[in-house]
Protein backbone atom coordinates (compact mmCIF):
# COMPACT_ATOMS: atom_id res chain seq x y z
CA UNK A 1 0.00 0.00 0.00
CA UNK A 2 1.43 3.39 -1.03
CA UNK A 3 0.92 6.07 1.62
CA UNK A 4 0.87 9.71 0.48
CA UNK A 5 1.24 12.69 2.80
CA UNK A 6 0.63 16.37 2.13
CA UNK A 7 0.42 19.52 4.21
CA UNK A 8 -1.40 22.84 4.07
CA UNK A 9 -3.35 25.48 5.92
CA UNK A 10 -6.54 24.89 3.90
CA UNK A 11 -8.08 28.17 5.05
CA UNK A 12 -11.06 29.51 3.03
CA UNK A 13 -11.31 26.15 1.26
CA UNK A 14 -11.39 26.48 -2.54
CA UNK A 15 -11.06 24.49 -5.79
CA UNK A 16 -7.25 24.65 -5.67
CA UNK A 17 -7.36 22.73 -2.39
CA UNK A 18 -9.72 20.15 -3.89
CA UNK A 19 -7.45 19.74 -6.91
CA UNK A 20 -4.24 19.12 -5.00
CA UNK A 21 -5.88 16.75 -2.52
CA UNK A 22 -7.55 14.70 -5.26
CA UNK A 23 -4.33 14.60 -7.30
CA UNK A 24 -2.31 13.57 -4.22
CA UNK A 25 -4.84 10.84 -3.38
CA UNK A 26 -4.64 9.47 -6.94
CA UNK A 27 -0.88 8.92 -6.49
CA UNK A 28 -1.33 6.30 -3.78
CA UNK A 29 -3.71 4.15 -1.77
CA UNK A 30 -3.97 6.18 1.45
CA UNK A 31 -3.86 9.97 1.84
CA UNK A 32 -2.68 11.62 5.07
CA UNK A 33 -3.08 15.39 5.43
CA UNK A 34 -1.30 17.64 7.89
CA UNK A 35 -3.33 20.78 8.56
CA UNK A 36 -1.26 23.72 9.78
CA UNK A 37 -2.03 24.79 13.32
CA UNK A 38 -3.23 28.34 13.89
CA UNK A 39 0.16 29.20 15.44
CA UNK A 40 2.09 27.74 12.49
CA UNK A 41 -0.08 29.65 10.04
CA UNK A 42 0.56 32.89 11.91
CA UNK A 43 4.33 32.25 11.89
CA UNK A 44 4.27 31.65 8.11
CA UNK A 45 1.92 34.44 7.03
CA UNK A 46 1.87 36.95 9.92
CA UNK A 47 -1.90 36.66 10.11
CA UNK A 48 -4.36 34.32 11.74
CA UNK A 49 -6.38 32.03 9.51
CA UNK A 50 -10.04 32.91 8.90
CA UNK A 51 -11.16 29.46 10.13
CA UNK A 52 -9.92 27.90 13.38
CA UNK A 53 -7.69 24.85 13.08
CA UNK A 54 -10.38 22.51 14.45
CA UNK A 55 -12.78 23.68 11.73
CA UNK A 56 -10.14 23.36 8.99
CA UNK A 57 -9.23 19.89 10.26
CA UNK A 58 -12.89 18.84 10.17
CA UNK A 59 -13.38 20.21 6.63
CA UNK A 60 -10.39 18.22 5.35
CA UNK A 61 -11.42 15.08 7.24
CA UNK A 62 -14.87 15.20 5.60
CA UNK A 63 -13.43 14.75 2.09
CA UNK A 64 -13.78 11.27 0.64
CA UNK A 65 -10.27 11.37 -0.88
CA UNK A 66 -8.68 11.94 2.57
CA UNK A 67 -8.03 8.97 4.85
CA UNK A 68 -6.36 10.59 7.86
CA UNK A 69 -5.81 14.14 9.18
CA UNK A 70 -3.56 15.58 11.88
CA UNK A 71 -2.47 19.03 13.05
CA UNK A 72 0.98 20.14 11.85
CA UNK A 73 2.69 22.19 14.56
CA UNK A 74 5.97 23.10 12.81
CA UNK A 75 7.52 23.01 9.33
CA UNK A 76 10.76 21.63 10.78
CA UNK A 77 9.06 18.37 11.80
CA UNK A 78 8.18 17.24 8.25
CA UNK A 79 10.51 14.24 8.52
CA UNK A 80 9.10 13.23 11.89
CA UNK A 81 5.55 13.36 10.47
CA UNK A 82 6.65 11.37 7.40
CA UNK A 83 8.15 8.69 9.64
CA UNK A 84 5.27 8.72 12.14
CA UNK A 85 2.65 8.22 9.40
CA UNK A 86 4.90 5.85 7.38
CA UNK A 87 4.52 7.93 4.23
CA UNK A 88 6.09 6.77 0.96
CA UNK A 89 5.44 10.00 -0.96
CA UNK A 90 5.33 13.66 0.09
CA UNK A 91 3.22 15.81 -2.23
CA UNK A 92 3.41 19.60 -2.08
CA UNK A 93 2.37 22.49 -4.32
CA UNK A 94 5.08 23.80 -6.63
CA UNK A 95 5.18 27.06 -4.68
CA UNK A 96 7.32 24.98 -2.26
CA UNK A 97 9.57 23.64 -5.07
CA UNK A 98 12.81 22.25 -3.66
CA UNK A 99 12.06 23.27 -0.07
CA UNK A 100 11.52 19.69 1.14
CA UNK A 101 14.04 17.82 -1.01
CA UNK A 102 15.99 17.15 2.21
CA UNK A 103 13.47 14.40 3.12
CA UNK A 104 14.17 12.44 -0.09
CA UNK A 105 16.42 9.87 1.64
CA UNK A 106 13.32 8.73 3.60
CA UNK A 107 10.46 9.53 1.22
CA UNK A 108 9.82 10.34 -2.42
CA UNK A 109 8.93 14.03 -2.97
CA UNK A 110 6.69 15.41 -5.72
CA UNK A 111 5.75 19.06 -6.28
CA UNK A 112 2.48 19.51 -8.18
CA UNK A 113 1.55 22.63 -10.16
CA UNK A 114 -0.90 24.87 -8.34
CA UNK A 115 -4.32 25.62 -9.77
CA UNK A 116 -3.83 28.85 -11.74
CA UNK A 117 -5.46 32.13 -10.71
CA UNK A 118 -6.67 31.08 -7.25
CA UNK A 119 -5.23 31.35 -3.77
CA UNK A 120 -6.58 31.86 -0.29
CA UNK A 121 -4.71 35.17 -0.04
CA UNK A 122 -6.36 36.43 -3.25
CA UNK A 123 -9.80 35.37 -2.03
CA UNK A 124 -9.30 37.18 1.29
CA UNK A 125 -8.12 40.36 -0.50
CA UNK A 126 -11.13 40.30 -2.84
CA UNK A 127 -13.48 39.86 0.13
CA UNK A 128 -11.85 42.77 1.97
CA UNK A 129 -12.23 45.05 -1.06
CA UNK A 130 -15.93 44.32 -1.29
Amino acid sequence: MKRVITFGTFDVFHIGHVNILQRAAALGDYLIVGVSSDALNFSKKQRNPIYRQADRERIIASLKCVDEVFIEETLEDKLRYIEQYRADLLVMGDDWLGRFDWVKPKCEVLYLPRTPSISTTEIIEIARER
